[in-house]
């Protein structure tokens, strides 16, 4: 039974919130976004990876008394190496195929690797990160919400901030955009496919790790969640329209924003079949997403 229309802080508290969780699915989809741009895989894997980080987080803030705020310093740089060493060892050579399944096929049998092995370390239990501000409030526009809600979002905000400057202002970054929009004529121009891959696909992954951060101090999480999150980053993606990565965050906020008015005034059970209808009607009626030019046809 639909909910009436509640009072305005309400439902500036239901925006606050469905925005704040939705930036983490952005921040995971602008990762999905910069893989899928230059090696047009569509990485499912990327969700395993962010739960992977966030038990790293853990295991740094329990282990060696690393504030999970402050092992963005050593989760984002390990990110960029494990990114590059996993696209150098498992996706180098399958890139230069022109059928893509076979990469699709790696990025499924690396999701469910990570998955058994995360259960094997660390078993299949719940697990959480809580510390002294875990259930600590901020007030912002006039309505309280999560102190770590709010610290996912900043970090989805830096993290596609510097991600779009880095695309604009750098060569390797312009060399990354001329890739992803026409690989043939970057390669004429002297550009290296398998370079461009690789620093899309560390960024990728360090983008992963930047997420799992946000997931360890705000979710419970378990070794197979990352599915869900693989899922909903891709809903993001093309929410926002695949290929732009300001609009893979937007998409991200559109999507929490959708849970959050379902799970209010119809119910929760609702929430997942509403935002996938969604997904698909975008796909049917707007295929390019919301932020995105239309494609050209040939």
């Amino acid at each position: 039974m639909m909910q009436a229309i509640p009072p305005p802080e309400i439902l500036l508290q239901l925006s606050l919130n469905g925005a704040l969780g939705g930036a983490m699915y952005g921040v995971a989809a602008v990762g999905l976004s910069l893989i899928f741009g230059t090696m047009r895989l569509i990485f499912l894997a990327q969700g395993a990876m962010i739960i992977l980080a966030a038990y790293f987080v853990r295991a740094l803030f329990y282990g060696l008394g690393i504030d999970p705020f402050l092992s963005l310093l050593i989760v984002v740089p390990v990110g960029l190496g494990v990114g590059w060493l996993v696209y150098q060892g498992l996706f180098r050579r399958a890139a230069a195929e022109e059928d893509r399944n076979i990469s699709l096929l790696i990025a499924v049998g690396l999701m469910f690797l990570v998955q058994n092995l995360m259960t094997v370390v660390w078993g299949g239990n719940t697990a959480a990160v809580v510390t002294s501000y875990t259930a600590s409030g901020i007030e912002i526009l006039g309505v309280r919400t999560s102190f770590t809600r709010s610290m996912g979002f900043l970090i989805a905000l830096a993290g596609t901030g510097l991600v779009v400057l880095f695309l604009r202002k750098t060569l390797v970054g312009k060399a990354v955009r001329a890739a992803s929009e026409d690989m043939e004529a970057a390669t004429l121009m002297g550009i290296s496919p398998h370079r461009v891959n690789a620093i899309a696909f560390a960024i990728g992954i360090a983008l992963a790790g930047a997420a799992g951060v946000a997931v360890a101090t705000t979710f419970p999480f378990n070794p197979f969640a990352g599915f869900i999150f693989s899922l909903k980053a891709l809903v993001a993606l093309a929410l926002g329209g695949i290929g732009n990565v300001a609009g893979a965050l937007a998409g991200g906020i559109i999507l929490g924003l959708i849970e959050a008015y379902v799970q209010y005034f119809i119910s929760g059970g609702w929430t997942n079949a509403i935002a996938y209808g969604v997904f698909l009607a975008v796909l049917m009626f707007k295929p390019e997403g919301l932020f995105s030019r239309p494609y050209k046809k040939a």
